[in-house]
């Protein structure tokens, strides 16, 4: 196997790890990863972004999938997806056995 035979992730694997890519927003799936939705305003607490900077980062999470969002009234809800993560870390741990594989074999082959 070669190195063009692992294929690329899929586009969904890759909004992941972009969304993924940034402080700001993996403080905010930390704080949603409770279980508990929770409007912009409860998220903006104890920061010093502002609601349209929150606001901002949640609609990356929400289009890469890893968040939802559900108007309650007058206020947004927002709660965390754990689906594409777990999909993201399967996908590594995919190329993980394809780059262990790829290792013995050379292993192997320079012990001949």
């Amino acid at each position: 196997m070669s190195r063009l035979d692992i294929a690329p992730p899929p586009q969904d694997h890759a909004a992941t790890f972009a969304a993924l890519g940034d402080p700001t927003r993996l403080s905010l799936l930390g704080r949603l990863s409770g279980g508990q939705a929770q409007s912009i305003a409860k998220l903006s607490t104890d920061t010093r972004l502002t609601r349209q900077a929150i606001t901002k980062h949640l609609h990356v999470l929400e289009g890469a999938g890893l968040v939802s969002s559900l108007r309650v009234g007058r206020e947004t809800q927002f709660a965390y997806r754990p689906e594409p993560i777990e999909a993201a870390r399967s996908y590594l741990d995919e190329v993980s056995a394809q780059w262990d594989a790829a290792f013995a074999r050379l292993k192997a082959f320079v012990e001949k």
